[in-house]
């Protein structure tokens, strides 16, 4: 099991009020050539890819690694269209004039926005696998000349990121949102091996924590559906569009205010079913989770959703002030909840 892991957990559509934020920047891509040598490339061969953006002052021994999301493949026709996009190729990234990512909330450079980590040494691993970084396999499918090989780009990334300072980093984070959440989890205990021992060493996972649950018509779509990746490489889970032809439910996903009574009841029996999977969690130091009933989805590089004047709150803290305080031990054990059936738009 992970050493570290803060489960930061919300549905829903983005904060809507206007504000005035200090700018936020935009990091060049490095495109990480050597590491076709060794095997680690996305869907389609090219080498993988990464956004960085050097500390400062307090921050130069202090790294934040996050992971972008962008769901998984389960089939070879999914990960061929996949490789014809950003989400499978650095060729296509670079497509994007100017090649660059735009760094908001956990990566924002301002302390007014990201006061605990404004300076600290940041990047964004941009993920083009299909898997979560997981998959090794050694032979290149023959028909598709597709690779998947998501391990071997963790790994890669993470060696040259060491060969740059993080090997002698004494705090480091690794992050990620939604398919970044999920391989936060499973690549955590990796990610602590490549640091020294006496460094304060942490995984927040945003939306990255996916339950075995029913979808509306009882099937079992999210394990069959994992299952497929697993099996390839070693969207919306609660209603796949398979079973939404007439997209009843397209509405309802875009706002919460949208959806009829039935949908409402649905969501929070979902609710009701995914916070049955903390009861059995007792408290530790080194876990916390923020879990909110908001219908959103990953917003930890927004800075509005991070912190901010309008940024949501539990328990009068923001998401920047519960990971920080939990990071840095400022306080004990961190259970952040807004408790269903209060689904609402944030």
């Amino acid at each position: 099991m992970a050493n570290f892991w803060l489960a930061l957990l919300v549905f829903s559509t983005m904060l809507r009020a206007i504000v005035v934020q200090p700018q936020e920047p935009t990091v060049n891509i490095t495109i990480l050539h050597s590491a076709t040598a060794e095997g680690a490339v996305c869907l389609d061969g090219s080498p993988p890819a990464y956004h960085l953006d050097m500390g400062h002052g307090s921050g130069l021994r202090s790294w934040i690694i996050t992971i972008e999301g962008g769901g998984w493949c389960d089939k070879i026709s999914n990960c061929y269209n996949r490789s014809n996009g950003r989400l499978g190729s650095s060729t296509k990234m670079q497509l994007q004039q100017p090649p660059t990512y735009t760094f908001g909330g956990i990566l924002h450079n301002d302390p007014k926005t990201n006061p605990d980590f404004y300076n600290w040494n940041r990047v964004l691993v941009r993920y083009c696998d299909g898997s979560s970084f997981t998959g090794d396999v050694e032979d290149v499918d023959p028909d598709t000349k597709l690779y998947y090989r998501g391990a071997r780009i963790f790994k890669a990334i993470m060696d040259d990121l060491s060969q740059k300072g993080m090997r002698n980093a004494e705090n480091a984070i690794l992050s990620g949102t939604s398919a970044g959440g999920l391989s936060t989890i499973l690549n955590c205990d990796k990610f602590r091996s490549f640091l020294p021992e006496n460094a304060r060493v942490k995984c927040v996972a945003n939306a990255g924590f996916f339950i075995n649950a029913k979808t509306i018509s009882g099937t079992s779509y999210i394990q069959e559906m994992y299952n497929r990746v697993v099996t390839l490489h070693i969207n919306s889970t609660l209603v796949p569009a398979y079973l939404d032809p007439q997209r009843a439910w397209d509405h309802c996903k875009a706002q919460i205010s949208n959806c009829t009574l039935s949908q409402r009841i649905i969501i929070q029996a979902f609710g009701v079913e995914f916070l049955k999977t903390f009861m059995g969690v007792t408290p530790c130091y080194t876990r916390g989770y923020f879990i909110t009933s908001c219908h959103t989805h990953g917003r930890i590089m927004w800075t509005n959703y991070w912190f901010n004047t309008i940024s949501l709150t539990i328990l009068d803290k923001t998401i920047a002030e519960a990971v920080g305080d939990w990071y840095f031990d400022r306080v004990g054990f961190h259970q952040h909840l807004d408790p269903y059936p209060f689904a609402k738009d944030c």
